[in-house]
């Protein structure tokens, strides 16, 4: 990065390792932890809207749609998320393919043959012809998809048990005052759900957290990624030889996660504090006597 830098092998002691701290492979790790935070900011609120679609599914009084957000939740829930993780973008990728195959290819052969997925240069996506940053992007795309799916079906087991727990009383009192469905929905039921909701919420957002290094499996060159990349021994073939450092780099990477939960603790206590505010229920009370003391 710095002219200083031209010829690692005559550095020593801290000079060495400001070069090699700053070196452009150290840079995209650096960088990484950026794509953890983009994905958790892209993630959270698809997964959100995802199960607050099957929460609500769930509750219809339309059968079919009752029975979709029921299967949705309960099938998701039901499999390894490492399966689905690994699943998702397989799925989606080749579900893409196949569509534009159909429509861009003049062949009329079978995309399956035999175990391979075959389908003409002009379906592949990305395009070989693509620039890299594109492939980044289309193999992140998959993944917000993958977590969002998951995390959807979890969010949505939450959000329906904190509509079943909003006393039924108030939603009839709105419907005696001539309030329709849609009315009580959105002025009573959701408002009020969300105290209920957020400790589970709270949960499946350290859950999403912890569940970022799967990027590493999905392709994505993320920080577990760059760590074991970097950390690895390197011999004098490479610029900058040094022994496994790979302990150091977790631990990195373990402090950068007990710093996500540690911020996130506080600003979810805040926001709990924030919600349970004039509130019938336990949170509440402590807070309505707190301030009567």
């Amino acid at each position: 990065m710095f002219a200083s830098c031209a010829d690692p092998s005559s550095l020593q002691g801290l000079s060495w390792l400001m070069c090699y701290l700053t070196s452009g492979k150290h840079l995209l790790f650096y960088s990484s932890f950026g794509t953890v935070l983009l994905l958790l900011a892209v993630t959270a609120p698809v997964a959100l809207l995802f199960g607050f679609g099957g929460a609500m599914a769930s509750r219809s009084h339309f059968a079919p749609l009752r029975w979709f957000g029921k299967t949705y939740t309960a099938m998701v829930r039901g499999i390894p998320d490492i399966v689905f993780f690994l699943f998702v973008p397989i799925a989606l990728d080749q579900g893409f393919e196949w569509l534009r195959n159909k429509a861009l290819c003049d062949s009329d052969a079978p995309v399956r043959q035999g175990n391979d997925f075959v389908v003409c240069a002009a379906a592949k996506l990305p395009l070989s012809t693509s620039p890299p940053w594109v492939h980044d992007i289309y193999a992140f795309f998959l993944a917000v998809i993958a977590f969002s799916i998951v995390f959807g079906a979890f969010a949505a087991n939450v959000l329906y048990g904190a509509m079943q727990a909003v006393p039924r009383a108030q939603l009839e009192t709105a419907e005696a005052y001539g309030m329709s469905a849609r009315q009580v929905n959105r002025r009573i039921l959701i408002p009020q759900m969300w105290t209920y909701a957020l400790p589970g919420l709270s949960n499946l957002w350290m859950i999403l957290i912890k569940a970022t290094p799967l990027l590493f499996l999905l392709g994505i060159e993320d920080i577990v990624y760059w760590a074991r990349e970097l950390g690895g021994t390197k011999t004098s073939a490479f610029a900058y030889p040094h022994p496994d450092w790979r302990l150091y780099y977790f631990l990195a990477i373990l402090v950068f996660y007990l710093l996500m939960t540690w911020i996130s603790e506080k600003v979810l206590a805040r926001l709990s504090d924030r919600l349970s505010s004039g509130q019938a229920t336990m949170a509440g009370e402590a807070q309505r006597k707190a301030g009567a003391a």
